[in-house]
């Protein structure tokens, strides 16, 4: 049974309503999902999990969040990650959604097998909620 651990931070809730879609397909295919805040999260969540999924909106000039998630994700880059699978979600909403793409590089770079990522403007609509679900069940899969 595979382990999946979903870490993000939200301030309007678009970011949780994704990180719980992703859970409900991770748990479809029977994975065992460790949900948390970024706040509530440590680097053990990520190396002890079969795969991970990260969620945070675009802020400062197209960024993840600086003051938790940043941290936290600069952090992985210390530990093997050996291919590990990794799903990248998000919200924006003045900007483009670029800084999807650019975590997507960044985790590629830490040696992140990335297999997705999603990038909603504002709140995810029907449509978004089951590429989320569809996200964690990549996650789970073998």
């Amino acid at each position: 049974m595979k382990k999946i651990s979903i870490i993000y931070w939200s301030n309007g809730g678009n970011v949780e309503v994704l990180a719980n879609a992703i859970k409900e397909g991770a748990e479809k295919l029977g994975a065992i999902v460790n949900i948390k805040l970024v706040s509530e999260a440590n680097i053990s969540d990520v190396i002890e999990a079969d795969a991970v999924a990260l969620g945070s909106p675009s802020m400062d000039s197209n960024r993840i969040e600086q003051k938790e998630m940043e941290p936290f994700v600069k952090e992985l880059k210390l530990i093997p990650n050996d291919n590990k699978k990794v799903a990248l979600f998000g919200s924006y909403g003045w900007d483009d959604g670029e800084f999807i793409n650019e975590w997507n590089l960044r985790m590629k770079d830490y040696g992140f097998n990335v297999v997705g990522t999603l990038a909603v403007k504002e709140s995810p609509e029907d449509n978004e909620i089951k590429i989320a679900i569809e996200l964690g069940k990549k996650l789970a899969e073998n």
